[in-house]
C-alpha cells in the first residue's frame, strides 16, 4: 500500500531528524490522476491533497467534499490573477504566491470575502528564467510586502532545478524562512522528501509515489 509506505517513510525521516512525530504534513498530489485513484486514497482516510490547476480542482473536489469530511486542499501550481477568487474559495492553502500583482489581488479579495487561505511564497531558488517564484534577491522584500498587505503568510515553497542537488535548495529556503521568522517550508517531492524533512520541511508534496504514474 503506497500511502502507508510513504507515511511510514515520513515518520522515520521525522525521527531521524529529531523532529516531533506528525510535524510534517503529507500533501498527496492528485493532479491529472483519475478520480478512482484519488477516491481510493480518500477511502484510506487521507485528507490532504495538492492540485496544480484551479480549473481541474474545481471539476473534481466539490463532489468529493460532499462525500468526505475534512478535506484540506492545497494549490501548488502557478496562479493567474483572474483565477484568484475561485482559488480562494476552493483551496485551504496556496503555495505559489510569487509576485506583487497576485499578492495585491489576494489582499483585496481577502477583504471582500472575509477570509483567506494560508499562503506560501514561492521562491525561485535556482533562479531559473522559465520557472515561477520570486528571485532570491527579492525574497525578503516580497515577504515584507505580503505581510504589510495583512496576508496570512505561513511559509515558503520551492521546486529545485531537476539537475541540481535538491538539499542545497532546501537549505537555502530554510535559511530565508528563518531570517524572516516563518515556520512553514513546503519542499520535497516523491524523489527527495526525506532529504527535505531532514532540512526542515513542514509540507512534502508526493504524487506518483502514492498514486502511480500520471495518466495525461
Amino acid at each position: 500500500m503506497p500511502l502507508e509506505e510513504i507515511k511510514s517513510r515520513i515518520a522515520k525521516a521525522e525521527a531521524k531528524a529529531g523532529r516531533a512525530p506528525g510535524s510534517v504534513q503529507l500533501i498527496a498530489v492528485s493532479k491529472v490522476q483519475p478520480n478512482e485513484r484519488v477516491e481510493a486514497v480518500l477511502e484510506e482516510g487521507h485528507r490532504c491533497f495538492g492540485e496544480n490547476k484551479v480549473q481541474e480542482a474545481a471539476g473534481k473536489w466539490p463532489d468529493f467534499a460532499e462525500r468526505f469530511d475534512g478535506i484540506d486542499l492545497h494549490l501548488i501550481g502557478p496562479l493567474q490573477t483572474n483565477k484568484a477568487r475561485q482559488a480562494m474559495e476552493l483551496f485551504n492553502s496556496i503555495h505559489s504566491v510569487d509576485r506583487p500583482k497576485l499578492a495585491k489581488t489576494l489582499a483585496r479579495l481577502a477583504q471582500e470575502l472575509g477570509k483567506c487561505p494560508d499562503l506560501f511564497i514561492q521562491v525561485n531558488t535556482g533562479e531559473e528564467e522559465q520557472k515561477a517564484g520570486v528571485m532570491l534577491a527579492d525574497a525578503d522584500a516580497f515577504i515584507a510586502e505580503c505581510r504589510a498587505l495583512d496576508l496570512p503568510v505561513k511559509g515558503l515553497m520551492c521546486i529545485p532545478p531537476v539537475d541540481e542537488e535538491p538539499s542545497l535548495h532546501f537549505a537555502l529556503l530554510a535559511k530565508i524562512a528563518k531570517r524572516n521568522g516563518l515556520q512553514g517550508l513546503s519542499m520535497g517531492m516523491s524523489g527527495d522528501f526525506e532529504t527535505a524533512i531532514a532540512l526542515g520541511a513542514t509540507h512534502v508534496r508526493v504524487g506518483s509515489a502514492i498514486f502511480g504514474a500520471r495518466t495525461y
